[in-house]
């Protein structure tokens, strides 16, 4: 492949940390879901079926799909996705929690105070807008 056939193709890395509040509302969507599936082998809907009510973690892969996230965006085909979810112990408070942004990796941007980027313009971060508000206009 060329320099400008692999520059079509950009990785979108989105993670996310979940909190469960209802447990059974989660689990019935997923077995709802994998219920529904016309095409998923019996013995393979069965597998999935008690995995989504051992773990909760397992019922919230079956309801994401990152085909979901995207398929508005205009211009774009979805060319591979891979996902995974896993209960994981959290303390918001925790440094081990910070956003996981590499300097070196954004050429041309300085962190701002929230570790977010600050873009050329000077807008960027939490509460640096315009106006009072952190917004702009």
């Amino acid at each position: 492949m060329t320099t400008s056939e692999t520059s079509r193709y950009v990785r979108l890395r989105v993670e996310l940390v979940i909190e469960v509040d209802d447990s059974g509302a989660l689990t019935g969507a997923a077995l709802e879901r994998i219920a529904a599936d016309e095409f998923m082998p019996d013995d393979e809907r069965t597998h999935a079926q008690s995995a989504v009510r051992e773990e909760e973690a397992e019922a919230l892969a079956y309801l994401v799909d990152p085909f979901d996230l995207v398929s508005e965006v205009p211009g774009i085909e979805l060319a591979q996705a891979s996902w995974s979810c896993e209960q994981i112990d959290y303390d918001p408070d925790s440094a081990d929690w910070e956003l996981d942004i590499d300097e070196d990796e954004i050429d041309g941007y300085e962190a701002g105070p929230d570790g977010y980027p600050v873009l050329e313009d000077g807008r960027g971060g939490e509460g640096e807008g315009d106006d009072d508000t952190g917004r702009w206009p």
